[in-house]
């Protein structure tokens, strides 16, 4: 029995020297040029080459791969998108994301509007002073955002993607995972080719350090 889906991870490679991968719905992206060739990779296994010239349509150029069904991963139906997690939940928490420390400012409000003419603003004076409330805040903030940068690390780097690239199941991939893990500035900045090429040198790494049994 055979069936067709959308491969992740899949590497896309010019012979210009150009290079890319593919994301969870298969799709890739690579700039050629009209005297290119490109070809894909899967488990480090290269297809031929295929002259750009030649392609019917250069914009949309896709093909099959055949892959053994006991090499492919379990099917995993995943939560929503971090992307929507992300913005519900700069929502939810809007007053925390956008607050800032306090400091002082400077008062232009007309005396006879309520105010007490040029001069120091009053209620950021007031604020300056609040310290347990102004610390609690700030410290809830950092939380979110660290939050929110761990999750956007999992989002990338998750069992799913690590378990397709290099195999690795179980305790091994438990401590893969752990060993690894990206940073958070590295994992923002980092293509999805590059980021895919990470792994993939991690786990010879892995594998120099606690070989295969």
């Amino acid at each position: 029995m055979s069936k067709t889906r959308p491969l992740a991870g899949v590497s896309v490679m010019s012979t210009s020297g150009k290079g890319t991968a593919t994301n969870d719905l298969g799709n890739y992206t690579i700039e050629v040029s009209e005297e290119d060739s490109i070809y894909f990779s899967y488990l480090g296994k290269p297809t031929v080459k295929f002259a750009v010239k030649s392609m019917p349509n250069p914009g949309g150029f896709d093909i099959s791969l055949h892959v053994q069904s006991n090499i492919l991963p379990t099917f995993l139906v995943m939560p929503p998108s971090y992307k929507f997690d992300s913005a519900q939940n700069r929502e939810d928490y809007a007053k925390a994301f956008n607050y800032k420390k306090p400091g002082l400012g400077i008062s232009t409000t007309p005396m006879g509007a309520g105010g007490a003419g040029v001069g120091l603003d009053l209620d950021q004076l007031i604020n300056v002073f609040r310290f347990r409330k102004n610390k609690s805040m700030l410290g809830f903030q950092r939380r979110l955002i660290a939050e929110e940068e761990d999750n956007y690390i999992d989002h990338r780097f998750n069992k799913t993607i690590v378990k397709k690239i290099t195999s690795l199941n179980g305790p091994d991939l438990d401590r893969f995972m752990k060993i690894f893990r990206p940073t958070y500035q590295f994992t923002q900045v980092t293509s999805e080719y590059d980021f895919y090429s990470y792994i993939k040198q991690a786990y010879l790494k892995y594998r120099a350090i606690f070989p295969a049994r």
